[in-house]
């Protein structure tokens, strides 16, 4: 049985890593995918290519999820193409890392707006859509930095605590109408983004992990479908730690 069977998915950030992920297990899973990222270019034309492959309904667009406008027009698009909205991922992000003495306000403020001001624009134009259908599970990608804190990243870490403030008030806000808020915090998880770490850098990580082993995308993914499912119906309000028990 195909667990997302009838479902409609929305994923940002989507075009590589573990947003990819996500797309192709939802699909393989029976759900419908509309995904976006910054712009549509081979890797977003790609994966499109193969959701659709697998038989269900997809389709990529080019929408900043740090724009408000860009958001509102991104979810509209959807509900004239699909209909409905089941399962909304917020999983755009970036990192600018740095010391706090060497951290420019730009890095700041980019971070700030593409990590954590995208989630409020998703969900703020998705939520009328769940309202409505009195359903919907909203999965919000934070990381185990925004739990503990990392040395140099006080932009992303601040960023990712911002993103399980919000789950946890969503999910209030938003339980009586059947509507689920949840948060992932993976940890190391190997992406592009950390595959540019120096090789000392990933063995000290690798030291905090008692399973003993980086993370993949696929892990992340699978968390992601059970929150989507009717597997996760009483479930919301939470930070589910995808890990492998890492210890900062």
């Amino acid at each position: 049985m195909k667990l997302l069977q009838g479902k409609t998915a929305v994923i940002t950030g989507a075009a590589r890593g573990i947003g990819r992920a996500i797309a192709i297990k939802y699909a393989e899973n029976g759900a419908d995918v509309a995904f976006s990222d910054l712009r549509y270019d081979d890797n977003v034309a790609s994966l499109e290519k193969e959701l659709i492959a697998v038989g269900v309904k997809a389709k990529g667009y080019a929408s900043d999820a740090s724009s408000y406008e860009d958001s509102e027009k991104f979810i509209e698009t959807v509900m004239a193409d699909f209909g409905r909205i089941d399962v909304l991922i917020n999983n755009a992000g970036i990192t600018r890392d740095n010391l706090l003495m060497r951290m420019t306000e730009a890095d700041w403020d980019l971070v700030i707006k593409i990590n954590l001001k995208s989630v409020f624009n998703l969900t703020k134009a998705t939520q009328r859509i769940m309202l409505k259908q009195r359903s919907g599970s909203i999965i919000n990608m934070s990381s185990v930095v925004g739990v503990e804190g990392n040395p140099g990243q006080s932009n992303y870490a601040a960023s990712k605590a911002g993103i399980i403030g919000f789950t946890k008030s969503i999910a209030q806000e938003l339980g009586s109408r059947s509507i689920r808020c949840n948060a992932i915090a993976p940890g190391f998880i190997e992406t592009e983004m950390t595959a540019n770490l120096p090789e000392d850098v990933k063995a000290d990580w690798m030291k905090d992990i008692p399973l003993r082993r980086p993370g993949t995308v696929d892990d992340v993914a699978n968390m992601c479908i059970f929150l989507g499912s009717d597997l996760s119906t009483y479930v919301s309000g939470q930070v589910l730690n995808v890990c492998g028990g890492m210890q900062l």
